[in-house]
């Protein structure tokens, strides 16, 4: 019996990984052709995670800043995100790491619970620290998404996690933009697209007012 659940396991963790390779494969690919025609310099200002980023197209005009780099893809996960890590953070020297990651994890499965995602980032978390050991490290709350506001509770749970380990770690900082994007305990209707899941500009222009000062210090 031990032996049957170790081969299921093994298989479950085989295929897992060849959804996740076949998921971002081109995105991955993208990010390796363009490093190959011009890596970006070191010192860069760089954004990673989930669509929330990877959508910004107009995130160097927004913060008026053209030394960003955004490696975010896909739809995410903090799983995806230490998967793929050698490929969009560890190889580069940024300045600071800006991490927008953690929505997809809850969303993903109701059995996803807000301790299961904190340990996810703690994990992601140690490599960058030991890779990167006094590079600020940047997270940027989950977003209270219309779509997904029946997830709120294990979201802002989520949050509180994350915000409370960032306190007490240095050059680390936690981004609160959920507060900012509600209206009457609510999430605002006219800052998002017709998914209700992903932001147009003035949802963008929320998060530009509460990292500006991050972004360009």
């Amino acid at each position: 019996m031990k032996k049957l659940i170790l081969l299921l396991s093994i298989l479950f963790i085989s295929v897992n990984t060849i959804a996740q390779e076949n998921q971002f494969t081109n995105e991955i690919k993208a990010f390796r052709k363009q490093d190959s025609i011009q890596k970006p310099n070191d010192g860069m200002l760089l954004f990673i995670g989930s669509s929330s980023f990877r959508l910004w197209k107009d995130v160097k005009s927004d913060f008026n800043n053209q030394n960003i780099v955004n490696r975010a893809f896909g739809g995410a996960t903090l799983l995806d995100l230490i998967y793929f890590q050698n490929d969009v953070v560890l190889k580069y020297k940024p300045k600071k790491i800006f991490i927008y990651c953690g929505e997809n994890d809850i969303a993903s499965s109701e059995k996803v619970t807000p301790k299961m995602v904190f340990k996810r980032y703690k994990t992601f978390y140690k490599t960058l620290r030991k890779q990167f050991p006094d590079t600020p490290i940047i997270f940027v709350s989950l977003k209270p998404a219309i779509s997904r506001w029946h997830m709120k509770d294990r979201m802002m749970a989520t949050n509180k996690l994350i915000s409370q380990f960032m306190k007490n770690k240095k050059n680390a900082t936690f981004v609160n933009i959920w507060d900012a994007m509600l209206e009457n305990g609510e999430p605002k209707k006219d800052i998002y697209i017709q998914d209700n899941l992903h932001m147009n500009a003035k949802g963008y222009a929320i998060w530009v007012e509460k990292m500006n000062a991050l972004v360009n210090d």
